[in-house]
């Protein structure tokens, strides 16, 4: 995986795009299987390693349901709440999400927690 987005950086710097605006997105979900997920998941911080931004989506996918026994995406809060926080906390530098309220209070506390004083 890291030589096939190492190589689509290269691809899109070739093609004009400056390597500080590029982002990767290890695609979580897209017919994966949870332990593919969980395992995308932990390689964030091998990912950062390429130099481009890393951007994880995994708010209400279904391997949260898997995990969690919920299988309305909807009710699935608190398993993309944690997905967001690991994930920003490994180094993803975006999370995308449908729950923006929730998870930018999460991230602020998590954030707190591992690198800011508090205010």
């Amino acid at each position: 995986m890291n030589e096939f987005l190492r190589e689509r950086i290269e691809a899109s710097v070739f093609a004009g795009i400056p390597e500080e605006r590029t982002c990767i997105d290890p695609g979580i979900g897209f017919g994966k299987t949870a332990e593919h997920n969980l395992a995308l998941l932990r390689a964030v911080p091998t990912l950062r390693m390429l130099g481009a931004a890393v951007m994880v989506g995994a708010s209400r996918k279904g391997f949260i349901g898997t995990l969690t026994g919920v299988e309305d995406p909807a009710a699935r809060l608190e398993g993309s709440l944690a997905v967001a926080v690991l994930a920003a906390a490994h180094g993803a530098d975006l999370v995308r999400v449908h729950d923006v309220e929730a998870t930018v209070r999460a991230l602020k506390v998590a954030d707190a927690v591992v690198r800011e004083p508090l205010p």
